[in-house]
């Protein structure tokens, strides 16, 4: 799923690659993640977004697509459902410091836990 974030969630090929059922990847993913397949899937798509909207110049349009997601209102709303702010604010906010990109990917990363309130780098 992390390296093909923007392709669409299958959750039975998954389910097919770590031999068990359908429902039983689910409930061992969230177990495991804490979160649902397609949720963990939505994060890290947002996580391309913050970085490719603070990175580039390209149009929110086109990083909603690039990403994977194929309609930009479901895109708006989950970016500000995970990161807390719409992407249009997100990107506002400046380009990103020249520091290695482990150390910012750590800090903005989204909470998990559905706290969609908490700023951006909230450590937990």
């Amino acid at each position: 799923m992390d390296r093909t974030f923007a392709e669409p969630l299958c959750i039975l090929r998954l389910a097919r690659i770590a031999e068990v059922s359908e429902a039983h990847f689910i409930r061992t993913f969230r177990a495991t993640f804490s979160e649902t397949p397609h949720r963990y899937l939505q994060r890290r798509r947002a996580e391309r977004a913050m970085f490719l909207l603070r990175a580039t110049d390209r149009s929110v349009t086109d990083i909603c697509f690039d990403v994977g997601f194929s309609s930009l209102g479901t895109f708006s709303r989950t970016f500000r459902e995970i990161v807390g702010e719409s992407p249009t604010a997100f990107r506002n906010r400046g380009r990103m410091p020249a520091v290695p990109t482990c150390f910012i990917m750590m800090w903005a990363r989204p909470s998990s836990f559905g706290e969609a309130n908490a700023s951006p780098g909230t450590l937990e």
